[in-house]
């Protein structure tokens, strides 16, 4: 049976690869693995060892922490609001979110602005 905290850290490297627009491949020759050993990873169903996920964290740029980040306690996911628990898997989303940070900072603000002031409209 998957562990809760595998299949959240899994979320996280898959959330991390995408939006770098890294492939499955293109991780798991940074990291000196296959790319089926990645796709378990992303799924939870192979738990990361330490040493992995510190190799993972360096080719995808990030702390080992950001991992971790939105567990509580009792290793569930940290309620945020009424977005899904699986955002992290939603691709659509994940589209989303790259194409916001590739907009230039003055005009990703005034877009984000502008989503917040619809938000509450709605």
């Amino acid at each position: 049976m998957k562990h809760p905290v595998d299949v959240h850290v899994g979320k996280r490297i898959r959330h991390r690869r995408w939006m770098n627009g890294t492939t499955q491949q293109q991780l798991a020759e940074k990291v000196g693995i296959k790319f089926q050993q990645i796709q378990k990873y992303e799924t939870g169903m192979n738990r990361v060892s330490a040493s992995r996920l510190w190799d993972i964290a360096h080719a995808l740029d990030v702390p080992v922490s950001f991992f971790f980040e939105g567990l509580g306690d009792g290793a569930s996911p940290l309620p945020t609001s009424d977005m899904p628990n699986d955002i992290l898997s939603d691709r659509e989303a994940l589209e989303l979110l790259r194409s916001y940070y590739a907009i230039p900072e003055n005009q990703r603000r005034r877009l984000f602005d502008l989503a917040r002031v619809l938000s509450e409209a709605a």
